[in-house]
Protein backbone atom coordinates (compact mmCIF):
# COMPACT_ATOMS: atom_id res chain seq x y z
CA UNK A 1 0.00 0.00 0.00
CA UNK A 2 1.49 3.34 -1.03
CA UNK A 3 1.91 6.18 1.42
CA UNK A 4 -0.40 9.20 1.09
CA UNK A 5 1.08 12.09 -0.83
CA UNK A 6 2.43 15.18 0.89
CA UNK A 7 -0.25 17.82 1.39
CA UNK A 8 1.82 21.01 0.98
CA UNK A 9 1.92 23.19 -2.12
CA UNK A 10 3.98 26.20 -3.30
CA UNK A 11 2.75 29.58 -2.05
CA UNK A 12 0.29 31.42 -4.27
CA UNK A 13 2.32 34.63 -3.81
CA UNK A 14 6.05 33.76 -3.75
CA UNK A 15 8.25 35.96 -1.57
CA UNK A 16 10.93 38.11 -3.21
CA UNK A 17 14.40 36.45 -3.14
CA UNK A 18 15.69 39.45 -1.18
CA UNK A 19 13.18 38.78 1.64
CA UNK A 20 14.10 35.09 1.72
CA UNK A 21 17.81 35.96 1.79
CA UNK A 22 17.21 38.30 4.75
CA UNK A 23 15.27 35.55 6.59
CA UNK A 24 18.07 33.01 5.96
CA UNK A 25 20.29 35.05 8.29
CA UNK A 26 18.13 33.71 11.16
CA UNK A 27 19.02 30.08 10.27
CA UNK A 28 21.68 29.26 12.88
CA UNK A 29 24.10 27.25 10.65
CA UNK A 30 23.99 30.05 8.05
CA UNK A 31 24.72 32.92 10.41
CA UNK A 32 27.61 34.99 9.10
CA UNK A 33 27.04 33.82 5.53
CA UNK A 34 27.41 36.75 3.11
CA UNK A 35 24.24 38.17 1.59
CA UNK A 36 25.20 37.15 -1.94
CA UNK A 37 25.52 33.51 -0.80
CA UNK A 38 22.14 33.63 0.92
CA UNK A 39 20.70 35.28 -2.16
CA UNK A 40 22.00 32.36 -4.25
CA UNK A 41 20.12 29.95 -1.99
CA UNK A 42 16.97 32.09 -2.21
CA UNK A 43 17.12 32.15 -6.02
CA UNK A 44 17.74 28.41 -6.47
CA UNK A 45 15.57 27.08 -3.62
CA UNK A 46 11.87 26.22 -3.53
CA UNK A 47 9.82 28.30 -1.11
CA UNK A 48 7.45 26.30 1.09
CA UNK A 49 4.43 27.48 3.08
CA UNK A 50 2.47 25.00 5.25
CA UNK A 51 -0.44 25.13 7.66
CA UNK A 52 -0.80 23.05 10.87
CA UNK A 53 -1.59 19.45 9.95
CA UNK A 54 -0.01 19.63 6.47
CA UNK A 55 2.31 16.70 5.67
CA UNK A 56 5.73 17.50 4.22
CA UNK A 57 6.83 13.88 3.72
CA UNK A 58 5.80 10.35 4.69
CA UNK A 59 7.81 7.76 6.58
CA UNK A 60 9.86 5.79 4.07
CA UNK A 61 9.50 8.34 1.25
CA UNK A 62 12.71 9.27 -0.64
CA UNK A 63 14.80 11.95 1.08
CA UNK A 64 15.76 14.43 -1.67
CA UNK A 65 15.66 17.97 -0.18
CA UNK A 66 17.48 20.10 2.36
CA UNK A 67 15.07 22.12 4.50
CA UNK A 68 15.96 25.57 5.81
CA UNK A 69 13.39 26.46 8.49
CA UNK A 70 12.58 30.18 8.27
CA UNK A 71 9.54 30.04 10.55
CA UNK A 72 7.40 27.45 12.35
CA UNK A 73 7.82 23.89 13.61
CA UNK A 74 7.71 20.44 11.99
CA UNK A 75 7.53 17.18 13.96
CA UNK A 76 8.98 13.98 12.50
CA UNK A 77 7.12 11.04 14.04
CA UNK A 78 8.00 7.36 13.76
CA UNK A 79 4.76 5.42 13.64
CA UNK A 80 5.94 1.81 13.83
CA UNK A 81 7.31 2.31 17.36
CA UNK A 82 4.29 4.26 18.53
CA UNK A 83 3.53 7.95 18.25
CA UNK A 84 6.90 9.33 19.29
CA UNK A 85 8.50 12.58 18.11
CA UNK A 86 11.76 11.35 16.64
CA UNK A 87 12.88 14.82 15.63
CA UNK A 88 11.55 18.38 15.82
CA UNK A 89 12.50 20.95 13.18
CA UNK A 90 12.15 24.51 14.47
CA UNK A 91 12.75 28.04 13.27
CA UNK A 92 16.42 28.60 12.52
CA UNK A 93 17.36 24.95 11.82
CA UNK A 94 18.85 23.30 8.75
CA UNK A 95 17.40 19.82 8.38
CA UNK A 96 16.21 17.22 5.87
CA UNK A 97 18.72 15.63 3.48
CA UNK A 98 22.10 17.36 3.75
CA UNK A 99 25.16 17.07 1.52
CA UNK A 100 27.44 14.17 2.56
CA UNK A 101 24.49 12.49 4.33
CA UNK A 102 23.83 8.80 3.58
CA UNK A 103 20.13 9.15 4.34
CA UNK A 104 18.03 7.52 1.62
CA UNK A 105 14.51 7.75 3.04
CA UNK A 106 12.62 9.73 5.63
CA UNK A 107 12.78 8.13 9.07
CA UNK A 108 9.28 9.29 9.96
CA UNK A 109 6.32 11.35 8.89
CA UNK A 110 6.96 15.13 8.76
CA UNK A 111 3.92 17.11 9.93
CA UNK A 112 3.59 20.86 10.43
CA UNK A 113 2.35 21.72 13.93
CA UNK A 114 2.40 25.51 13.38
CA UNK A 115 2.35 27.69 10.25
CA UNK A 116 5.61 26.94 8.45
CA UNK A 117 7.76 29.02 6.11
CA UNK A 118 10.78 27.19 4.74
CA UNK A 119 13.17 26.98 1.81
CA UNK A 120 13.85 23.63 0.11
CA UNK A 121 17.09 22.87 -1.76
CA UNK A 122 16.86 19.80 -4.02
CA UNK A 123 19.77 17.36 -3.85
CA UNK A 124 20.47 17.86 -7.55
CA UNK A 125 21.68 21.35 -6.63
CA UNK A 126 24.12 20.20 -3.90
CA UNK A 127 27.26 20.04 -6.10
CA UNK A 128 26.53 23.47 -7.57
CA UNK A 129 25.73 24.86 -4.10
CA UNK A 130 29.00 23.60 -2.58
CA UNK A 131 30.93 25.08 -5.50
CA UNK A 132 29.14 28.42 -5.31
CA UNK A 133 29.27 28.62 -1.47
CA UNK A 134 32.49 26.85 -0.27
CA UNK A 135 31.79 27.48 3.43
CA UNK A 136 28.58 25.41 3.20
CA UNK A 137 30.63 22.21 3.43
CA UNK A 138 31.83 22.97 6.97
CA UNK A 139 28.41 24.26 8.03
CA UNK A 140 26.70 21.11 6.75
CA UNK A 141 29.19 18.74 8.41
CA UNK A 142 28.74 20.48 11.80
CA UNK A 143 24.96 20.19 11.45
CA UNK A 144 25.22 16.50 10.53
CA UNK A 145 27.28 15.74 13.64
CA UNK A 146 24.82 17.59 15.87
CA UNK A 147 21.90 15.74 14.30
CA UNK A 148 23.48 12.30 14.75
CA UNK A 149 24.13 13.04 18.42
CA UNK A 150 20.55 14.26 18.96
CA UNK A 151 18.86 11.33 17.19
CA UNK A 152 21.08 8.85 19.04
CA UNK A 153 20.23 10.51 22.35
CA UNK A 154 16.50 10.30 21.61
CA UNK A 155 16.72 6.63 20.58
CA UNK A 156 18.79 5.76 23.65
CA UNK A 157 16.30 7.55 25.88
CA UNK A 158 13.46 5.57 24.28
CA UNK A 159 15.40 2.33 24.86
CA UNK A 160 15.94 3.24 28.50
CA UNK A 161 12.27 4.06 28.96
CA UNK A 162 11.35 0.70 27.42
CA UNK A 163 13.74 -1.08 29.79
CA UNK A 164 12.37 0.92 32.72
CA UNK A 165 8.83 -0.10 31.76
CA UNK A 166 9.81 -3.78 31.72
CA UNK A 167 11.56 -3.42 35.06
CA UNK A 168 8.56 -1.65 36.59
CA UNK A 169 6.27 -4.41 35.32
CA UNK A 170 8.50 -7.11 36.82
CA UNK A 171 8.68 -5.31 40.15
CA UNK A 172 4.93 -4.74 40.24
CA UNK A 173 4.37 -8.45 39.70
CA UNK A 174 6.93 -9.46 42.32
CA UNK A 175 5.65 -6.99 44.92
CA UNK A 176 2.02 -7.87 44.26
CA UNK A 177 2.37 -11.47 45.48
CA UNK A 178 3.74 -10.78 49.00
CA UNK A 179 1.57 -7.66 49.34
CA UNK A 180 -1.58 -9.65 48.50
CA UNK A 181 -0.55 -12.44 50.87
CA UNK A 182 0.05 -9.92 53.66
CA UNK A 183 -3.34 -8.32 53.03
CA UNK A 184 -5.14 -11.67 53.18
CA UNK A 185 -3.25 -12.68 56.32
CA UNK A 186 -4.07 -9.40 58.06
CA UNK A 187 -7.77 -9.77 57.20
CA UNK A 188 -7.79 -13.35 58.49
CA UNK A 189 -6.01 -12.33 61.69
CA UNK A 190 -8.55 -9.56 62.31
CA UNK A 191 -11.41 -12.06 61.83
CA UNK A 192 -9.95 -14.52 64.34
CA UNK A 193 -9.26 -11.82 66.94
CA UNK A 194 -12.85 -10.58 66.58
CA UNK A 195 -14.24 -14.10 67.03
CA UNK A 196 -12.18 -14.74 70.17
CA UNK A 197 -13.27 -11.42 71.61
CA UNK A 198 -16.91 -12.40 71.18
CA UNK A 199 -16.37 -15.79 72.90
CA UNK A 200 -14.05 -14.71 75.72
CA UNK A 201 -16.80 -14.91 78.36
CA UNK A 202 -17.56 -18.53 77.40
CA UNK A 203 -13.95 -19.42 78.18
CA UNK A 204 -14.09 -17.61 81.53
CA UNK A 205 -17.35 -19.36 82.50
CA UNK A 206 -15.71 -22.81 82.17
CA UNK A 207 -14.04 -22.31 85.59
CA UNK A 208 -11.25 -24.81 84.76
CA UNK A 209 -9.04 -26.13 87.55
CA UNK A 210 -5.29 -25.67 87.54
CA UNK A 211 -4.81 -29.36 86.71
CA UNK A 212 -7.17 -29.14 83.73
CA UNK A 213 -5.41 -26.04 82.43
CA UNK A 214 -2.06 -27.84 82.68
CA UNK A 215 -3.38 -30.91 80.83
CA UNK A 216 -4.95 -28.75 78.08
CA UNK A 217 -1.64 -26.94 77.59
CA UNK A 218 0.17 -30.28 77.27
CA UNK A 219 -2.43 -31.47 74.75
CA UNK A 220 -2.03 -28.32 72.66
CA UNK A 221 1.78 -28.49 72.78
CA UNK A 222 1.73 -32.03 71.43
CA UNK A 223 -0.28 -30.90 68.41
CA UNK A 224 1.68 -27.68 67.89
CA UNK A 225 4.99 -29.55 67.67
CA UNK A 226 3.64 -32.54 65.77
CA UNK A 227 5.26 -33.30 62.42
CA UNK A 228 3.10 -35.36 60.10
CA UNK A 229 4.60 -38.45 58.44
CA UNK A 230 4.92 -38.27 54.64
CA UNK A 231 2.37 -41.03 54.00
CA UNK A 232 -0.36 -39.04 55.78
CA UNK A 233 0.11 -35.97 53.60
CA UNK A 234 -1.62 -37.20 50.46
CA UNK A 235 -4.86 -35.46 49.55
CA UNK A 236 -7.12 -38.48 50.08
CA UNK A 237 -5.83 -39.08 53.63
CA UNK A 238 -6.14 -35.41 54.55
CA UNK A 239 -9.73 -35.23 53.28
CA UNK A 240 -10.71 -38.44 55.06
CA UNK A 241 -9.17 -37.24 58.35
CA UNK A 242 -10.85 -33.83 58.08
CA UNK A 243 -14.23 -35.47 57.46
CA UNK A 244 -13.78 -37.75 60.47
CA UNK A 245 -12.96 -34.74 62.66
CA UNK A 246 -16.00 -32.85 61.36
CA UNK A 247 -18.31 -35.78 62.14
CA UNK A 248 -16.85 -36.10 65.67
CA UNK A 249 -17.22 -32.35 66.33
CA UNK A 250 -20.76 -32.25 64.97
CA UNK A 251 -21.74 -35.05 67.32
CA UNK A 252 -20.14 -33.25 70.29
CA UNK A 253 -21.95 -30.85 69.37
CA UNK A 254 -19.79 -27.95 68.10
CA UNK A 255 -21.51 -25.19 66.10
CA UNK A 256 -18.35 -24.40 64.04
CA UNK A 257 -17.39 -28.00 63.32
CA UNK A 258 -16.62 -27.36 59.61
CA UNK A 259 -14.16 -24.55 60.41
CA UNK A 260 -12.49 -26.18 63.43
CA UNK A 261 -12.08 -29.51 61.62
CA UNK A 262 -10.17 -27.87 58.75
CA UNK A 263 -7.71 -26.16 61.11
CA UNK A 264 -7.14 -29.26 63.25
CA UNK A 265 -6.68 -31.49 60.17
CA UNK A 266 -4.07 -29.12 58.74
CA UNK A 267 -2.20 -29.38 62.05
CA UNK A 268 -2.33 -33.19 61.91
CA UNK A 269 -4.88 -33.76 64.70
CA UNK A 270 -6.92 -36.99 64.66
CA UNK A 271 -10.09 -38.28 66.27
CA UNK A 272 -7.89 -40.03 68.85
CA UNK A 273 -6.50 -36.62 69.91
CA UNK A 274 -10.04 -35.28 70.35
CA UNK A 275 -11.00 -38.34 72.41
CA UNK A 276 -8.07 -37.58 74.74
CA UNK A 277 -9.28 -34.00 75.20
CA UNK A 278 -12.88 -35.15 75.71
CA UNK A 279 -11.69 -37.43 78.52
CA UNK A 280 -10.48 -34.32 80.37
CA UNK A 281 -13.47 -32.00 79.80
CA UNK A 282 -17.21 -32.06 79.33
CA UNK A 283 -18.78 -31.48 75.91
CA UNK A 284 -19.22 -27.71 76.25
CA UNK A 285 -15.70 -27.14 77.56
CA UNK A 286 -14.24 -29.34 74.81
CA UNK A 287 -16.07 -27.30 72.15
CA UNK A 288 -14.86 -23.97 73.53
CA UNK A 289 -11.26 -25.18 73.92
CA UNK A 290 -10.98 -26.56 70.36
CA UNK A 291 -12.56 -23.40 68.95
CA UNK A 292 -9.99 -21.21 70.68
CA UNK A 293 -7.18 -23.58 69.69
CA UNK A 294 -8.28 -23.60 66.01
CA UNK A 295 -8.37 -19.80 65.99
CA UNK A 296 -4.93 -19.72 67.58
CA UNK A 297 -3.59 -21.98 64.79
CA UNK A 298 -5.09 -19.80 62.08
CA UNK A 299 -3.85 -16.60 63.74
CA UNK A 300 -0.35 -18.06 64.03
CA UNK A 301 -0.32 -18.96 60.34
CA UNK A 302 -1.52 -15.46 59.48
CA UNK A 303 1.25 -13.90 61.58
CA UNK A 304 3.85 -16.14 59.90
CA UNK A 305 2.51 -15.14 56.48
CA UNK A 306 2.78 -11.47 57.43
CA UNK A 307 6.36 -11.99 58.57
CA UNK A 308 7.37 -13.86 55.43
CA UNK A 309 5.61 -11.40 53.14
CA UNK A 310 7.25 -8.44 54.86
CA UNK A 311 10.63 -10.15 54.55
CA UNK A 312 10.00 -10.72 50.83
CA UNK A 313 9.08 -7.07 50.29
CA UNK A 314 12.13 -5.98 52.27
CA UNK A 315 14.35 -8.29 50.18
CA UNK A 316 12.92 -6.83 46.98
CA UNK A 317 13.52 -3.27 48.17
CA UNK A 318 17.07 -4.21 49.15
CA UNK A 319 17.55 -5.76 45.71
CA UNK A 320 16.27 -2.57 44.06
CA UNK A 321 18.72 -0.48 46.07
CA UNK A 322 21.57 -2.85 45.23
CA UNK A 323 20.56 -2.93 41.56
CA UNK A 324 20.34 0.85 41.18
CA UNK A 325 23.15 1.60 43.69
CA UNK A 326 20.96 4.21 45.38
CA UNK A 327 22.61 6.64 47.79
CA UNK A 328 26.08 5.60 46.62
CA UNK A 329 28.85 7.16 44.58
CA UNK A 330 28.97 6.56 40.83
CA UNK A 331 32.34 4.77 41.03
CA UNK A 332 32.52 2.29 43.87
CA UNK A 333 33.78 -1.12 44.85
CA UNK A 334 31.31 -3.44 43.12
CA UNK A 335 30.49 -6.99 44.17
CA UNK A 336 29.77 -8.45 40.72
CA UNK A 337 28.05 -11.69 41.90
CA UNK A 338 25.75 -9.60 44.11
CA UNK A 339 24.92 -7.41 41.10
CA UNK A 340 24.07 -10.50 39.06
CA UNK A 341 21.79 -11.79 41.82
CA UNK A 342 20.05 -8.43 42.17
CA UNK A 343 19.43 -8.35 38.41
CA UNK A 344 17.98 -11.87 38.48
CA UNK A 345 15.67 -10.81 41.28
CA UNK A 346 14.51 -7.79 39.24
CA UNK A 347 13.60 -10.14 36.37
CA UNK A 348 12.15 -12.91 38.54
CA UNK A 349 8.66 -12.48 37.10
CA UNK A 350 9.94 -13.75 33.74
CA UNK A 351 11.64 -16.81 35.22
CA UNK A 352 8.70 -18.91 36.39
CA UNK A 353 9.71 -21.76 34.07
CA UNK A 354 13.46 -21.02 34.03
CA UNK A 355 15.96 -22.77 36.29
CA UNK A 356 18.83 -20.55 37.40
CA UNK A 357 22.25 -22.11 38.08
CA UNK A 358 24.95 -20.06 39.79
CA UNK A 359 28.64 -20.95 39.55
CA UNK A 360 30.49 -18.27 41.50
CA UNK A 361 34.08 -18.68 42.56
CA UNK A 362 34.48 -18.21 46.31
CA UNK A 363 36.02 -15.04 47.77
CA UNK A 364 35.99 -13.02 44.56
CA UNK A 365 37.41 -9.50 44.95
CA UNK A 366 35.34 -6.41 44.29
CA UNK A 367 36.19 -4.22 41.32
CA UNK A 368 36.07 -0.44 40.93
CA UNK A 369 33.24 0.28 38.54
CA UNK A 370 30.06 2.20 37.81
CA UNK A 371 27.76 -0.19 39.65
CA UNK A 372 24.44 0.94 38.15
CA UNK A 373 25.85 0.81 34.61
CA UNK A 374 27.22 -2.70 35.11
CA UNK A 375 23.80 -3.83 36.29
CA UNK A 376 22.38 -2.48 33.02
CA UNK A 377 24.84 -4.75 31.20
CA UNK A 378 23.66 -7.79 33.18
CA UNK A 379 20.04 -6.77 32.51
CA UNK A 380 20.58 -6.58 28.74
CA UNK A 381 22.40 -9.93 28.59
CA UNK A 382 19.98 -11.80 30.87
CA UNK A 383 16.93 -10.36 29.08
CA UNK A 384 18.40 -11.53 25.76
CA UNK A 385 18.88 -14.99 27.28
CA UNK A 386 15.27 -15.06 28.51
CA UNK A 387 14.01 -13.97 25.08
CA UNK A 388 16.04 -16.74 23.47
CA UNK A 389 14.47 -19.35 25.77
CA UNK A 390 10.86 -18.40 25.03
CA UNK A 391 9.19 -21.63 23.93
CA UNK A 392 11.85 -23.91 25.44
CA UNK A 393 10.20 -26.61 27.58
CA UNK A 394 13.02 -26.52 30.16
CA UNK A 395 14.81 -23.18 30.10
CA UNK A 396 18.15 -23.04 31.91
CA UNK A 397 20.07 -19.87 32.75
CA UNK A 398 23.61 -20.33 34.04
CA UNK A 399 25.61 -17.51 35.63
CA UNK A 400 29.38 -17.96 35.99
CA UNK A 401 31.76 -15.60 37.74
CA UNK A 402 35.42 -16.39 38.29
CA UNK A 403 38.95 -15.00 38.06
CA UNK A 404 40.88 -15.32 34.82
CA UNK A 405 44.44 -14.00 35.15
CA UNK A 406 44.08 -10.30 36.13
CA UNK A 407 40.50 -10.14 34.83
CA UNK A 408 37.10 -10.96 36.30
CA UNK A 409 35.19 -13.22 33.91
CA UNK A 410 31.39 -13.25 33.83
CA UNK A 411 29.58 -15.77 31.64
CA UNK A 412 25.83 -15.83 30.98
CA UNK A 413 24.69 -19.10 29.41
CA UNK A 414 21.28 -20.13 28.09
CA UNK A 415 19.90 -23.18 26.33
CA UNK A 416 17.68 -21.22 23.96
CA UNK A 417 17.43 -21.40 20.20
CA UNK A 418 20.72 -19.58 19.65
CA UNK A 419 21.80 -16.70 17.42
CA UNK A 420 21.96 -17.46 13.67
CA UNK A 421 25.62 -17.44 12.49
CA UNK A 422 24.90 -14.89 9.76
CA UNK A 423 23.89 -12.18 12.27
CA UNK A 424 26.28 -12.91 15.15
CA UNK A 425 28.69 -10.24 13.88
CA UNK A 426 25.89 -7.64 13.82
CA UNK A 427 24.15 -8.05 17.18
CA UNK A 428 26.28 -5.36 18.82
CA UNK A 429 25.51 -2.80 16.10
CA UNK A 430 23.32 0.12 17.23
CA UNK A 431 19.68 -0.17 16.13
CA UNK A 432 20.12 -3.75 14.91
CA UNK A 433 17.37 -5.95 16.32
CA UNK A 434 15.53 -9.15 15.44
CA UNK A 435 12.52 -8.21 17.58
CA UNK A 436 9.22 -7.14 15.99
CA UNK A 437 8.64 -3.37 15.56
CA UNK A 438 7.78 -1.67 18.83
CA UNK A 439 9.44 -4.31 21.05
CA UNK A 440 12.99 -3.02 20.92
CA UNK A 441 15.19 -0.40 19.27
CA UNK A 442 18.30 -2.54 19.06
CA UNK A 443 20.34 -0.52 21.56
CA UNK A 444 20.53 -2.97 24.49
CA UNK A 445 23.64 -4.85 23.37
CA UNK A 446 25.17 -1.68 21.90
CA UNK A 447 24.86 0.05 25.29
CA UNK A 448 26.24 -3.07 26.99
CA UNK A 449 29.27 -3.03 24.68
CA UNK A 450 29.83 0.70 25.32
CA UNK A 451 29.67 0.20 29.09
CA UNK A 452 32.08 -2.76 29.05
CA UNK A 453 34.54 -0.80 26.90
CA UNK A 454 34.17 2.15 29.27
CA UNK A 455 35.47 -0.19 31.98
CA UNK A 456 38.36 -1.26 29.69
CA UNK A 457 36.78 -4.68 29.40
CA UNK A 458 35.75 -7.01 26.60
CA UNK A 459 32.35 -8.44 25.59
CA UNK A 460 31.97 -11.39 23.22
CA UNK A 461 29.42 -14.05 22.30
CA UNK A 462 29.52 -17.66 21.19
CA UNK A 463 26.29 -19.27 20.09
CA UNK A 464 24.83 -22.39 18.57
CA UNK A 465 21.35 -23.91 18.89
CA UNK A 466 20.80 -24.94 22.51
CA UNK A 467 23.92 -23.22 23.85
CA UNK A 468 24.65 -19.48 23.86
CA UNK A 469 27.25 -17.77 26.04
CA UNK A 470 27.96 -14.06 26.48
CA UNK A 471 31.39 -13.45 28.06
CA UNK A 472 32.32 -10.24 29.85
CA UNK A 473 35.89 -9.68 31.01
CA UNK A 474 36.57 -6.78 33.38
CA UNK A 475 39.97 -5.68 34.77
CA UNK A 476 40.51 -6.07 38.50
CA UNK A 477 42.88 -3.15 38.93
CA UNK A 478 40.94 0.07 39.34
CA UNK A 479 43.85 2.13 37.96
CA UNK A 480 43.72 0.11 34.77
CA UNK A 481 39.93 0.46 34.59
CA UNK A 482 39.94 4.24 34.46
Amino acid sequence: MSSPAASFSPPTCPSPPESIAEALERVTPLQGLPFEDRFWLAQHGEELVMQPGDILFEEGSPADRMILMLKGEIHVQRKHNGAMALFIGRTGQMTGLLPFSRMKAAGGQGVAVTPVWALLIHKSLFPEMLEAIPSMAQRVVSTLLDRVREVTRIEQQAEKLTALGKLAGNLAHELNNPASAAQRAAASLATELRANRENRFRLVNLCLTGEQIHQIEQWENVLIHRSQPEQSRDAASLIANEEALRIWLTALPCDTAWDVAAQLAEQGATVTDLDELRALLDAEATCVVVQYFARYLRSTRSVNTLIHSSERIFDLISAIKAYSNMDRAAILEVDVPAGLDATVQMLQARMKTISVVRDYQACLPCISAYGAELNQVWTALIENALDAMVGCPKGRLKLVCRLEADMLLVEIWDNGFGIPPEIQDRIFEPFFTTKPPGLGLGLGLDNAMRTVRKHRGHLSVKSEPGCTCFRVRLPLNQFQAY
